[in-house]
């Protein structure tokens, strides 16, 4: 049997061509960490040059990083370095792999998928929103840009600031028909939120620190205003669900849910973890010796997220009214 989602390491693939702003994003996650155990795994570290800042120590392979975030050379071993990585004490809590330019996600996923003791939580592309599409209509680069997209289940539309707002409705207009399912968030050098492009899971052992930063991970403060474009909705659930009609209901773009993740009792009264991101639904086992929590909390932009839909479908799942609570 694989083992339950809740258990495993989970692995976020960070991919989009040369130039999107990969490097950006990741040293974002990285100041963001506040005690999260990062991760990032790397073909070479010339390759994604982390900011001087953080780096605390140099291993030859291996840079410890600020709050006990790493960054490993994997070189041509991407899976040997994914199966040692749970084995580090204390492991990591999540890990990203960021993929090269010419890179194909869904295939560096596809391979990760066949590996016990990690679990894939997202493929994250970047796009960036000045060149994407003039690169898409290069012979010579539409098949790896197009093959990039597809892949997706977030799409990261970086560099927004850079056009106009006729043409970024546009672009979002051609990239939901290059990343269908995918959800799509636009960023200025990368700035977003580690909760809404991380399955963070709150009920792991980690940090008081990290703990409160989670908490307020989706509130404006003035070190990350770009946590004031997402909201959330909170909910308790005491009564068992039907997890599979639930997880349908929300992967359901009409939604605007970009992120879910529930901890919940399904029909049979077994403890199941449900995950969504953008399109892309899955339910496993809860790990052993954890508790049921009876909770769902779902991530979306500001005034997109459909607050009533997700009572109904809660309500459908349960057969009882589910109050939300909306942040």
């Amino acid at each position: 049997m694989r083992p339950a989602r809740d258990a495993a390491l989970p692995v976020t693939i960070v991919g989009g061509y040369l130039g999107a702003g990969k490097t950006t994003l990741i040293n974002h996650l990285l100041r963001q960490a506040a005690g999260l155990r990062l991760a990032v795994l790397v073909n070479d570290f010339g390759e994604l040059p982390i900011d001087a800042d953080l780096i605390e120590a140099d291993d030859g392979e291996l840079l410890s990083l600020a709050g006990g975030c790493i960054c490993c050379s994997y070189g041509s071993d991407l899976m040997g370095a994914l199966m040692n990585l749970p084995r580090r004490a204390p492991p990591p809590d999540h890990v990203l792999v960021e993929a090269s330019g010419v890179a194909l996600p869904g295939a560096v996923a596809a391979a990760i998928s066949l590996l016990a003791g990690v679990a894939l939580d997202a493929v994250v592309v970047l796009a960036d929103a000045e060149t994407v599409r003039a690169r898409a209509a290069d012979p010579y680069l539409a098949d790896t840009i197009e093959r990039q997209l597809r892949a997706a289940d977030l799409v990261v539309v970086n560099k927004r600031d850079l056009v106009a707002p006729h043409a970024l409705a546009s672009l979002h207009a051609w990239l939901a028909t290059q990343a269908p399912g995918a959800r799509l968030l636009d960023a200025v050098r990368g700035r977003l939120p580690l909760e809404a492009l991380l399955g963070v899971d709150r009920g792991s052992p980690r940090s008081a620190k990290a703990d409160r930063l989670l908490s307020g991970a989706l509130q404006p403060h003035p070190a990350a205003a770009a946590e004031a474009l997402f909201e959330r909705s909170e909910t308790q659930v005491a009564q068992r669900v039907d997890s599979r009609g639930l997880a349908a209901a929300l992967a359901d773009p009409a939604l605007g849910v970009i992120r879910a993740k529930g901890v919940l009792v399904d029909r049979d009264g077994n403890a199941v973890v449900l995950q969504v991101v953008g399109a892309r639904a899955e339910l496993s086992p809860l790990a052993a010796g954890r508790a049921p929590v009876g909770r769902l909390v779902c991530i979306g932009l500001k005034g997109r997220l459909d607050h009533a839909s997700i009572r109904a479908a809660l309500d459908d799942a349960t057969g009882h009214d589910a109050g939300v609570k909306k942040r």
